[in-house]
């Protein structure tokens, strides 16, 4: 009889608990309600022009750039972004320019220097590059390539005197 009493006690506070869990979770549903849907905004708000990045120290690494847009209703007509110019790019063809350069080209005797192309590969945010630039630099020192044939007569010399000996 004593353990009849236990076991009801027990599911007593079983049932209890699943209760209690129940109730809980369908406040916390009831209390998240659907959210309707936004209606899409439409707006006058131009696009975004963006200036050349402006570095902050030196002429490449971390900078800003100004942003504009034109519109009535606009909350926003300005604002400043973060950007960086890479180190390694040609500055004299524009910070934002990015080329892929062909071979360097023979040397011109006339000019003592050497050419070589490059075509726009990338332009950051929209920057106005040329398609194609080109570049020049001297050609430094010229040398005559020496002979091969005279390196080769005298490793077959060696080669016969060592024989002979």
């Amino acid at each position: 009889m004593l353990q009849q009493q236990q076991h009801r006690r027990m599911f007593t506070a079983v049932l209890l608990a699943l209760v209690f869990i129940l109730a809980a979770v369908s406040t916390t549903e009831a209390g998240k309600k659907e959210k309707p849907e936004k209606k899409a905004k439409k707006s006058d708000c131009g696009e975004w022009q963006w200036s050349v990045c402006v570095p902050t120290n030196g002429d490449c690494g971390l900078g800003t750039r100004e942003g504009t847009r034109t519109g009535a209703e606009c909350k926003q007509t300005t604002k400043t972004q973060k950007c960086k110019i890479p180190c390694n790019w040609k500055k004299q063809f524009g910070a934002e320019c990015k080329y892929q350069f062909q071979a360097w080209g023979e040397c011109d005797l006339n000019t003592a220097l050497k050419t070589r192309t490059g075509n726009l590969k990338r332009a950051l945010h929209n920057a106005d590059c040329q398609k194609t630039v080109t570049i020049s630099k001297p050609c430094g020192k010229l040398t005559k390539p020496k002979p091969q044939e005279s390196k080769k007569k005298k490793k077959e010399g060696k080669k016969q005197e060592k024989m002979l000996d």
